[in-house]
């Protein structure tokens, strides 16, 4: 079994938890020039807000804070993007889901940012 799918199995308990909630989950991804926030719908259908790296207007404000969006500071960034454009769209409360990847370091600052923006988790 290789890293990508021991990754993946791991996150298989944690996404089945929050179906069984019925919330919003704040689903996170990160690779090793980029880090992408979605917040899924309850059914898992569809996705309500997304922030990512990628985006051209979060690139620009990565570049002059940092080199590229792999970061713990560009995910600080985008833990604050996605926690207002939530609550822009009415979203107050969400389950974190960290794709089965450790919390420590980018996933963990994206969350403490997204917590202090307002969203709870």
């Amino acid at each position: 079994m290789n890293k990508r799918n021991s990754r993946l199995r791991r996150s298989i308990p944690t996404r089945r938890r929050i179906r069984e909630l019925q919330i919003n989950r704040l689903s996170v991804f990160r690779s090793n020039l980029h880090i992408y926030a979605n917040i899924i719908s309850p059914e898992g259908d569809k996705i309500l807000v997304s922030a990512s790296t990628a985006e051209s207007e979060v690139r620009s404000l990565v570049a002059s804070k940092t080199t590229h969006g792999g970061n713990k500071i560009a995910a600080s960034i985008i833990g604050m993007r996605i926690a207002e454009k939530a609550k822009a769209v009415g979203i107050e409360s969400v389950a974190f889901d960290r794709s089965g990847f450790r919390y420590h370091g980018r996933i963990k600052e994206l969350a403490d940012a997204a917590r202090n923006a307002g969203l709870r988790f």
